[in-house]
Protein backbone atom coordinates (compact mmCIF):
# COMPACT_ATOMS: atom_id res chain seq x y z
CA UNK A 1 0.00 0.00 0.00
CA UNK A 2 1.16 3.90 -0.88
CA UNK A 3 1.81 5.85 2.07
CA UNK A 4 -1.37 8.30 2.44
CA UNK A 5 -0.69 12.09 2.16
CA UNK A 6 0.16 13.89 5.31
CA UNK A 7 -2.27 16.77 5.66
CA UNK A 8 -2.09 19.80 7.91
CA UNK A 9 -5.07 21.88 7.99
CA UNK A 10 -4.94 25.92 8.81
CA UNK A 11 -7.67 27.59 9.34
CA UNK A 12 -8.93 29.83 12.68
CA UNK A 13 -12.64 28.20 13.04
CA UNK A 14 -11.85 25.02 15.31
CA UNK A 15 -15.54 24.17 13.58
CA UNK A 16 -14.12 24.15 10.26
CA UNK A 17 -11.03 22.23 11.40
CA UNK A 18 -12.99 19.66 12.41
CA UNK A 19 -15.55 19.76 9.56
CA UNK A 20 -12.40 19.60 6.99
CA UNK A 21 -10.98 17.19 8.83
CA UNK A 22 -13.86 15.06 8.82
CA UNK A 23 -14.37 15.33 4.98
CA UNK A 24 -10.48 13.12 4.96
CA UNK A 25 -12.06 10.55 7.50
CA UNK A 26 -13.59 8.04 4.97
CA UNK A 27 -10.13 8.31 2.46
CA UNK A 28 -7.36 6.40 3.28
CA UNK A 29 -4.91 8.30 0.77
CA UNK A 30 -5.24 11.38 3.09
CA UNK A 31 -4.13 11.51 6.88
CA UNK A 32 -4.47 14.58 8.85
CA UNK A 33 -1.52 15.22 11.01
CA UNK A 34 -1.88 18.36 12.01
CA UNK A 35 -4.52 21.90 12.87
CA UNK A 36 -3.40 24.77 13.31
CA UNK A 37 -5.52 27.90 13.89
CA UNK A 38 -3.55 30.55 12.39
CA UNK A 39 -0.37 31.28 10.09
CA UNK A 40 2.07 31.46 12.69
CA UNK A 41 1.07 28.32 14.68
CA UNK A 42 1.00 26.88 11.37
CA UNK A 43 4.76 28.11 10.30
CA UNK A 44 5.60 26.47 14.06
CA UNK A 45 4.27 23.36 13.41
CA UNK A 46 5.46 22.75 9.62
CA UNK A 47 8.98 21.53 10.24
CA UNK A 48 8.00 18.74 12.91
CA UNK A 49 4.53 17.56 10.79
CA UNK A 50 6.48 17.68 7.36
CA UNK A 51 3.09 17.92 5.89
CA UNK A 52 2.98 16.73 2.15
CA UNK A 53 -0.11 19.54 1.64
CA UNK A 54 -1.23 22.13 3.82
CA UNK A 55 -5.18 23.41 3.31
CA UNK A 56 -4.95 27.29 4.69
CA UNK A 57 -7.61 29.87 5.07
CA UNK A 58 -7.30 33.09 4.74
CA UNK A 59 -8.54 35.70 6.84
CA UNK A 60 -7.18 34.84 10.32
CA UNK A 61 -6.05 36.65 13.32
CA UNK A 62 -2.05 36.50 14.19
CA UNK A 63 -1.30 35.85 10.87
CA UNK A 64 -3.34 35.53 7.58
CA UNK A 65 -3.07 32.75 5.31
CA UNK A 66 -1.65 35.41 2.69
CA UNK A 67 1.60 36.28 4.94
CA UNK A 68 1.94 32.79 6.21
CA UNK A 69 1.98 31.63 2.39
CA UNK A 70 4.93 33.78 1.76
CA UNK A 71 7.06 32.27 4.64
CA UNK A 72 6.20 28.88 3.13
CA UNK A 73 7.18 29.65 0.00
CA UNK A 74 10.67 31.18 1.00
CA UNK A 75 11.22 28.49 4.17
CA UNK A 76 9.39 25.25 3.86
CA UNK A 77 7.99 25.12 -0.04
CA UNK A 78 4.86 22.93 0.27
CA UNK A 79 1.81 22.06 -1.92
CA UNK A 80 -0.52 24.63 -0.65
CA UNK A 81 -4.17 24.61 -1.40
CA UNK A 82 -6.10 27.69 -0.54
CA UNK A 83 -9.64 26.60 1.27
CA UNK A 84 -11.77 30.22 2.02
CA UNK A 85 -15.01 32.12 2.04
CA UNK A 86 -13.42 34.53 0.46
CA UNK A 87 -11.37 32.35 -2.42
CA UNK A 88 -14.15 32.65 -4.88
CA UNK A 89 -13.33 32.64 -8.34
CA UNK A 90 -13.03 36.18 -9.41
CA UNK A 91 -11.62 37.57 -6.34
CA UNK A 92 -7.96 39.75 -6.54
CA UNK A 93 -6.97 37.67 -3.23
CA UNK A 94 -7.74 34.43 -4.85
CA UNK A 95 -5.17 35.48 -7.61
CA UNK A 96 -2.91 37.28 -4.93
CA UNK A 97 -2.74 33.17 -3.15
CA UNK A 98 -1.76 31.89 -6.70
CA UNK A 99 0.61 34.64 -7.24
CA UNK A 100 2.30 33.99 -4.20
CA UNK A 101 2.86 30.59 -4.14
CA UNK A 102 -0.31 28.26 -3.80
CA UNK A 103 -1.11 25.80 -6.35
CA UNK A 104 -4.58 25.79 -6.35
CA UNK A 105 -7.59 26.98 -4.25
CA UNK A 106 -11.57 25.72 -3.36
CA UNK A 107 -14.38 26.67 -1.27
CA UNK A 108 -14.82 25.98 2.15
CA UNK A 109 -17.67 22.90 2.51
CA UNK A 110 -20.73 25.02 3.02
CA UNK A 111 -23.91 23.25 4.11
CA UNK A 112 -26.36 26.08 2.46
CA UNK A 113 -26.14 23.86 -0.51
CA UNK A 114 -26.80 20.46 0.72
CA UNK A 115 -27.61 19.26 -2.44
CA UNK A 116 -24.28 19.81 -3.78
CA UNK A 117 -22.15 19.05 -0.04
CA UNK A 118 -21.21 15.78 -1.56
CA UNK A 119 -19.79 17.04 -4.97
CA UNK A 120 -18.26 20.08 -2.45
CA UNK A 121 -16.30 17.27 -0.53
CA UNK A 122 -15.23 14.80 -3.69
CA UNK A 123 -13.50 18.30 -4.78
CA UNK A 124 -11.86 19.24 -2.05
CA UNK A 125 -10.47 15.07 -2.03
CA UNK A 126 -9.35 15.26 -5.30
CA UNK A 127 -7.64 18.79 -5.12
CA UNK A 128 -5.87 17.58 -2.32
CA UNK A 129 -4.55 14.32 -4.33
CA UNK A 130 -3.75 16.61 -7.00
CA UNK A 131 -1.36 18.80 -5.08
CA UNK A 132 0.25 16.30 -3.59
CA UNK A 133 1.43 15.25 -6.82
CA UNK A 134 3.09 18.65 -7.83
CA UNK A 135 6.77 18.62 -7.75
CA UNK A 136 7.71 21.20 -5.43
CA UNK A 137 10.33 22.81 -7.65
CA UNK A 138 7.44 23.94 -9.43
CA UNK A 139 6.32 26.17 -6.57
CA UNK A 140 7.30 29.89 -6.02
CA UNK A 141 6.73 32.79 -4.64
CA UNK A 142 6.17 35.14 -7.48
CA UNK A 143 7.06 38.84 -7.85
CA UNK A 144 5.28 40.53 -10.30
CA UNK A 145 4.99 43.41 -8.72
CA UNK A 146 2.79 46.55 -9.98
CA UNK A 147 3.29 47.35 -13.66
CA UNK A 148 3.16 51.40 -13.85
CA UNK A 149 0.54 51.26 -16.94
CA UNK A 150 1.33 54.88 -17.92
CA UNK A 151 4.86 53.26 -19.56
CA UNK A 152 3.18 51.17 -21.42
CA UNK A 153 1.54 52.48 -24.95
CA UNK A 154 0.90 50.58 -27.91
CA UNK A 155 3.61 48.92 -29.43
CA UNK A 156 5.12 50.76 -32.17
CA UNK A 157 6.18 46.90 -33.33
CA UNK A 158 4.20 45.29 -36.49
CA UNK A 159 2.79 41.92 -35.70
CA UNK A 160 5.63 39.65 -36.67
CA UNK A 161 4.43 36.44 -34.12
CA UNK A 162 1.21 35.42 -32.83
CA UNK A 163 1.42 33.05 -29.21
CA UNK A 164 -1.25 31.17 -28.81
CA UNK A 165 -2.12 29.23 -25.43
CA UNK A 166 -4.91 27.23 -24.53
CA UNK A 167 -5.75 25.63 -20.90
CA UNK A 168 -8.46 24.07 -18.82
CA UNK A 169 -7.85 23.49 -14.94
CA UNK A 170 -4.98 24.59 -13.18
CA UNK A 171 -4.43 27.61 -15.60
CA UNK A 172 -4.92 30.44 -13.04
CA UNK A 173 -1.54 29.72 -11.57
CA UNK A 174 0.37 28.49 -14.64
CA UNK A 175 -0.50 31.70 -16.68
CA UNK A 176 0.70 33.62 -13.42
CA UNK A 177 4.01 32.35 -14.43
CA UNK A 178 3.82 33.44 -17.68
CA UNK A 179 1.99 36.72 -18.70
CA UNK A 180 3.65 38.78 -16.14
CA UNK A 181 7.01 37.84 -17.78
CA UNK A 182 6.68 38.72 -21.58
CA UNK A 183 8.71 41.46 -22.72
CA UNK A 184 6.23 44.10 -24.29
CA UNK A 185 8.86 45.31 -26.91
CA UNK A 186 8.30 42.28 -28.39
CA UNK A 187 6.75 41.97 -32.27
CA UNK A 188 4.05 39.74 -31.06
CA UNK A 189 0.66 39.16 -29.03
CA UNK A 190 -0.66 36.38 -27.59
CA UNK A 191 -4.05 34.75 -27.56
CA UNK A 192 -5.57 32.94 -24.40
CA UNK A 193 -8.69 30.72 -24.15
CA UNK A 194 -9.50 29.84 -20.49
CA UNK A 195 -11.91 27.47 -19.58
CA UNK A 196 -13.23 29.26 -16.71
CA UNK A 197 -16.59 31.04 -17.00
CA UNK A 198 -16.50 34.52 -18.81
CA UNK A 199 -17.26 36.92 -15.38
CA UNK A 200 -13.92 34.66 -14.43
CA UNK A 201 -12.14 35.30 -17.18
CA UNK A 202 -12.70 39.20 -16.97
CA UNK A 203 -11.58 39.35 -13.68
CA UNK A 204 -8.53 37.52 -13.84
CA UNK A 205 -8.04 39.61 -17.26
CA UNK A 206 -7.92 42.72 -14.89
CA UNK A 207 -5.49 41.39 -12.30
CA UNK A 208 -2.99 40.18 -14.90
CA UNK A 209 -3.30 43.84 -16.72
CA UNK A 210 -2.32 44.57 -13.42
CA UNK A 211 0.27 43.04 -12.82
CA UNK A 212 1.82 42.73 -16.90
CA UNK A 213 4.23 43.97 -18.25
CA UNK A 214 2.07 43.83 -21.75
CA UNK A 215 -1.59 44.90 -21.91
CA UNK A 216 -4.24 42.31 -20.66
CA UNK A 217 -7.72 42.65 -21.84
CA UNK A 218 -10.36 40.33 -22.73
CA UNK A 219 -11.20 39.75 -26.86
CA UNK A 220 -13.48 41.34 -28.52
CA UNK A 221 -14.83 40.07 -31.80
CA UNK A 222 -13.97 42.23 -34.67
CA UNK A 223 -10.47 43.59 -32.66
CA UNK A 224 -7.62 44.34 -34.82
CA UNK A 225 -4.62 42.61 -32.91
CA UNK A 226 -1.22 44.48 -31.59
CA UNK A 227 1.79 43.63 -30.42
CA UNK A 228 2.37 44.06 -27.19
CA UNK A 229 -0.87 42.82 -26.06
CA UNK A 230 -2.49 39.77 -24.55
CA UNK A 231 -6.05 38.69 -25.09
CA UNK A 232 -8.07 36.59 -23.00
CA UNK A 233 -10.89 34.05 -23.67
CA UNK A 234 -13.58 32.01 -21.94
CA UNK A 235 -13.58 28.13 -23.14
CA UNK A 236 -17.15 28.60 -24.24
CA UNK A 237 -16.12 30.91 -26.88
CA UNK A 238 -14.45 30.32 -30.03
CA UNK A 239 -11.89 32.63 -31.39
CA UNK A 240 -10.66 32.59 -34.95
CA UNK A 241 -7.58 34.71 -36.58
CA UNK A 242 -7.73 36.55 -39.59
CA UNK A 243 -5.71 38.57 -41.84
CA UNK A 244 -6.33 41.26 -44.26
CA UNK A 245 -3.48 43.00 -46.36
CA UNK A 246 -1.02 42.14 -43.62
CA UNK A 247 -3.33 43.16 -40.65
CA UNK A 248 -4.71 41.13 -38.17
CA UNK A 249 -7.97 40.82 -36.41
CA UNK A 250 -9.83 38.45 -34.26
CA UNK A 251 -13.52 37.11 -34.24
CA UNK A 252 -15.16 36.04 -31.29
CA UNK A 253 -18.12 33.73 -30.87
CA UNK A 254 -20.17 31.93 -28.73
CA UNK A 255 -19.40 28.28 -28.76
CA UNK A 256 -21.55 26.34 -31.07
CA UNK A 257 -22.70 23.90 -28.63
CA UNK A 258 -22.83 24.03 -24.45
CA UNK A 259 -20.58 21.58 -23.13
CA UNK A 260 -18.65 22.36 -26.63
CA UNK A 261 -14.96 22.27 -25.75
CA UNK A 262 -13.65 22.52 -29.21
CA UNK A 263 -12.44 26.26 -28.66
CA UNK A 264 -8.17 25.90 -28.28
CA UNK A 265 -8.11 23.72 -31.29
CA UNK A 266 -10.52 25.87 -33.12
CA UNK A 267 -8.17 28.75 -32.29
CA UNK A 268 -4.65 27.20 -33.36
CA UNK A 269 -5.47 25.11 -36.22
CA UNK A 270 -6.46 29.04 -37.10
CA UNK A 271 -3.51 30.21 -36.24
CA UNK A 272 -1.32 27.84 -38.68
CA UNK A 273 -3.20 28.98 -41.44
CA UNK A 274 -2.78 32.17 -40.73
CA UNK A 275 0.39 33.32 -39.38
CA UNK A 276 2.53 29.57 -40.46
CA UNK A 277 5.98 29.26 -39.21
CA UNK A 278 5.38 32.32 -37.14
CA UNK A 279 2.43 30.84 -35.34
CA UNK A 280 3.28 29.20 -31.74
CA UNK A 281 1.29 27.52 -29.54
CA UNK A 282 1.28 26.73 -26.26
CA UNK A 283 -0.50 23.91 -24.08
CA UNK A 284 -1.18 24.20 -20.67
CA UNK A 285 -2.71 22.34 -17.65
CA UNK A 286 -5.46 20.46 -18.16
CA UNK A 287 -7.45 17.22 -19.19
CA UNK A 288 -9.34 16.38 -22.37
CA UNK A 289 -7.76 16.73 -25.61
CA UNK A 290 -8.83 20.33 -26.88
CA UNK A 291 -5.90 21.41 -28.28
CA UNK A 292 -3.68 18.54 -29.38
CA UNK A 293 -4.62 18.00 -32.87
CA UNK A 294 -4.31 22.51 -33.31
CA UNK A 295 -1.11 21.91 -31.66
CA UNK A 296 -0.44 19.13 -34.44
CA UNK A 297 -1.54 21.45 -37.41
CA UNK A 298 0.99 24.23 -35.93
CA UNK A 299 4.11 21.90 -36.15
CA UNK A 300 2.60 20.16 -39.60
CA UNK A 301 2.69 24.66 -41.30
CA UNK A 302 6.06 25.30 -39.75
CA UNK A 303 5.34 26.64 -36.55
CA UNK A 304 6.81 26.14 -33.32
CA UNK A 305 4.76 24.01 -30.39
CA UNK A 306 5.89 24.71 -26.62
CA UNK A 307 4.02 22.16 -23.69
CA UNK A 308 4.29 22.64 -20.37
CA UNK A 309 5.99 19.64 -18.56
CA UNK A 310 3.63 17.60 -17.13
CA UNK A 311 5.52 17.03 -13.70
CA UNK A 312 4.78 20.48 -12.65
CA UNK A 313 1.36 20.84 -13.91
CA UNK A 314 -1.61 20.69 -11.70
CA UNK A 315 -3.55 18.50 -14.12
CA UNK A 316 -1.02 16.64 -16.27
CA UNK A 317 -3.78 14.63 -18.75
CA UNK A 318 -3.82 17.27 -21.50
CA UNK A 319 0.09 18.57 -21.72
CA UNK A 320 0.94 14.33 -21.58
CA UNK A 321 -1.04 13.84 -24.54
CA UNK A 322 0.36 16.71 -26.23
CA UNK A 323 3.72 15.68 -25.59
CA UNK A 324 2.59 11.83 -27.08
CA UNK A 325 0.88 13.23 -29.95
CA UNK A 326 3.36 16.18 -31.01
CA UNK A 327 7.00 14.85 -30.73
CA UNK A 328 8.97 17.97 -31.93
CA UNK A 329 7.09 20.37 -29.48
CA UNK A 330 9.32 22.22 -26.47
CA UNK A 331 8.28 20.60 -23.08
CA UNK A 332 9.70 22.85 -20.80
CA UNK A 333 8.38 23.88 -16.76
CA UNK A 334 6.19 26.41 -17.19
CA UNK A 335 8.57 28.90 -14.85
CA UNK A 336 10.38 28.60 -18.10
CA UNK A 337 7.60 28.97 -20.64
CA UNK A 338 7.66 33.04 -20.48
CA UNK A 339 11.42 33.03 -21.10
CA UNK A 340 10.67 30.26 -24.52
CA UNK A 341 8.58 32.63 -26.04
CA UNK A 342 10.07 36.02 -24.93
CA UNK A 343 13.48 34.14 -27.09
CA UNK A 344 11.38 32.57 -29.88
CA UNK A 345 9.38 35.59 -30.69
CA UNK A 346 12.47 37.42 -30.34
CA UNK A 347 14.13 35.54 -33.19
CA UNK A 348 16.65 33.78 -30.83
CA UNK A 349 15.88 30.18 -30.37
CA UNK A 350 17.26 27.88 -32.42
CA UNK A 351 15.04 24.83 -33.37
Amino acid sequence: MKEPINLLIVDDSKLMRRVIAKIFDADDRIRVVGEAGNGKEALEMIPQLNPDVITMDINMPVMDGLTALKHIMIKHPKPVVMLSTLTQEGAAVTFDSLKYGAVDFIHKPSNHQPETLEEQCHTIIKKVLLASRVEIGAIRYLRTGKTQKADRGSSSQNVSWICAIGTSEGGYGTLLKIIPYLEPELPAAVVVVLYEASRHVDAFAQYLNENSSIRVKRAADGEAVEAGFCYLVSGKQYITLHSFYGEYSLAVNAAPFTESEGGVNTLFSSLAEIMKEHALGVVLSGSGEDGIEGLAEIIRKGGTAIVQEPKNALYKETPTMAIEKCKSAIVIPDSDIAGGINKICAGKHQN
